[in-house]
């Protein structure tokens, strides 16, 4: 469902929240300031909410999940949908409890529209509106399944800085874009340009980032141990249990990849290949989303000592 996030005050909780590229070493930030701050850490990650996604998804291992409580992690079986304004619920449930307790609160991900609206809220269609973007849903997916790729180039024509954001791949994302275009006449990334700037929490954002080759060193390393048996036993298992292929969450990285190599359309190199290259384009898309906001302060997750001077101060009453 297309829904709005109402801007304003939620609640006195203050947010600490890392973002980045994928890769960068946003887990193991969060957990050392979690850990320094006594806080808990809420994911934002549009995979890692999904069970049985676990290796593709690079979710915190059993032992960190342990070491930190973490929330929205394995909140969803694979055949729910979840939206912004869905993730946007779950995440005010979780900092509600985590603030409730006394404690403190860590927001970590890589998915910037889920953190968009967290922070700021959303646009809201009408009902009418809403009622015009799901009638031409059903036309917009036939049409991407006759010729995959296509809403996307489509997107490329009337709403460029979109389907700048988005992978070819992800279309239910970009199918969205393209209904709420149809639906208000307007792109959908100026209605997202257009959500009030007022916070729904204070919070301070911290983009942790490297070098470009350092970070695409780790990008491979991290593909190269992914493709391991526990990932192939992994999709295996999620197909096995007559999960389709097309939901959203097995379009996304690494998993569409295995999928395309265990039905036969790619050779084992060619998919390793497009998954490095497919890995490093979503980085960059995320580097892209992220510079745009120029509240963000910058830092190289190795240097632990300026991350918790910096959160000190922010959480210093």
């Amino acid at each position: 469902m297309i829904a709005g996030v109402s801007a304003g005050r939620v609640s006195d909780a203050r947010l600490v929240v890392l973002v980045g590229p994928t890769a960068v070493g946003k887990t193991a930030a969060a957990i050392h300031l979690s850990r320094k701050f006594d806080a808990e850490i809420v994911g934002a990650d549009s995979v890692q909410l999904y069970r049985r996604l676990d290796v593709g998804s690079a979710k915190p291992t059993p032992f960190e999940r342990l070491a930190v409580p973490h929330h929205l992690i394995d909140a969803l079986w694979p055949d729910e949908p979840c939206s912004a304004a869905d993730y946007v619920a779950l995440a005010d449930a979780a900092i509600t409890d985590i603030h409730g307790r006394g404690r403190r609160v860590v927001v970590v991900g890589g998915t910037g529209l889920y953190l968009r609206a967290l922070l700021h809220g959303l646009f809201a269609l009408t009902e009418e509106q809403t009622a015009a973007a799901r009638r031409v849903r059903a036309r917009l997916l036939a049409e991407e399944a006759r010729e995959p790729g296509r809403l996307h180039r489509r997107l490329q024509e009337v709403d460029p800085v979109a389907a700048a954001r988005l992978s070819p791949a992800d279309t239910i994302r970009v199918s969205r874009a393209l209904e709420v275009l149809e639906a208000t006449g307007r792109p959908i990334s100026e209605l997202q340009a257009t959500t009030p700037d007022a916070p729904r929490y204070a919070h301070l954002v911290i983009g942790l980032d490297r070098a470009r080759e350092e970070l695409y060193v780790r990008i491979d390393r991290r593909c190269r141990a992914m493709l391991g048996q526990e990932f192939f036993a992994e999709v295996r298992d999620v197909l096995n249990r007559g999960y389709d292929p097309d939901l959203g969450p097995l379009r996304s990285l690494g998993y569409r990849h295995l999928i395309d190599l265990l039905w036969g359309r790619v050779s084992r190199i060619e998919m390793e290949r497009r998954f490095r290259r497919d890995t490093r384009r979503y980085a960059k898309r995320q580097l892209t989303w992220f510079r745009k906001d120029d509240t963000i302060w910058w830092c190289h997750p190795d240097d632990l000592a300026a991350l918790v001077e910096r959160t000190g101060q922010f959480w210093t009453p």
